[in-house]
């Protein structure tokens, strides 16, 4: 079982790295391509500018490695920015373009005063299905309205919403908060600060690269 993460110098991954580790995995930090390339699930992460993490992704010519990667139906999971990067395009600091596994953009997260809610959105908020049920998902079992741990101020509106795996709602505003196109899944919250249910993604997005499936 051979777990890559993303190294492309752009994103909290300790708290990735240990997460795994809790589940007794021992994931692998790299930016290699033969590594990336054979991996059994590909974990893409990321904090901060979406055009500073396609920067850096471009830097590494790992764009074009993230895009073979999906092709194999290997499992792959962006996590927060990584998820965003996963799309077209993003609006934030002007407009960038993405890795394109997935038709949408990225847009700021709406808001609204009277509510007194500010950005980023720091918090602990509940997941909602979509379209998609759950079974066979990272999110498998997963207890409907679980909390999980968000910090962004950009979400990601994929152009089909029957990708969108799971909603959350902040200032009024549903967004896309998890999303699957195949074998491609993206977690706008932090499963591996969410605490027993995060790991539990965790254990989840193992076992589908256990069983190699890619829908």
């Amino acid at each position: 079982m051979k777990i890559v993460i993303v190294d492309y110098d752009l994103g909290n991954v300790r708290s990735i790295l240990n997460a795994f580790e809790q589940i007794g995995i021992s994931p692998i930090l790299s930016r290699d391509k033969d590594d990336i390339l054979n991996a059994d699930g590909l974990i893409l992460p990321g904090v901060g500018a979406f055009s500073h993490g396609m920067k850096n992704l471009h830097k590494y010519s790992l764009v074009e490695v993230l895009k073979d990667y999906a092709k194999t139906g290997k499992v792959l999971l962006g996590i927060c920015l990584g998820m965003q990067m996963l799309l077209d395009e993003s609006e934030e600091f002007g407009n960038t373009q993405g890795i394109g596994l997935i038709h949408g953009k990225v847009i700021k997260l709406p808001t609204k005063d009277k509510n007194n809610e500010k950005l980023p959105h720091i918090c602990w908020n509940e997941i909602e299905p979509k379209h998609q049920n759950w079974n066979d998902t990272i999110l498998n079992s997963i207890p409907l309205k679980s909390d999980m741990y968000f910090v962004h101020s950009y979400i990601a509106e994929p152009k089909d919403d029957t990708n969108i795996l799971s909603t959350t709602v902040y200032s009024d505003y549903r967004f896309c908060s998890s999303l699957k196109q195949g074998n491609v899944y993206g977690c706008q919250f932090h499963p591996e600060k969410s605490a027993k249910i995060g790991l539990e993604i965790i254990k989840n997005f193992v076992n589908i690269a256990k069983e190699g499936k890619s829908v």
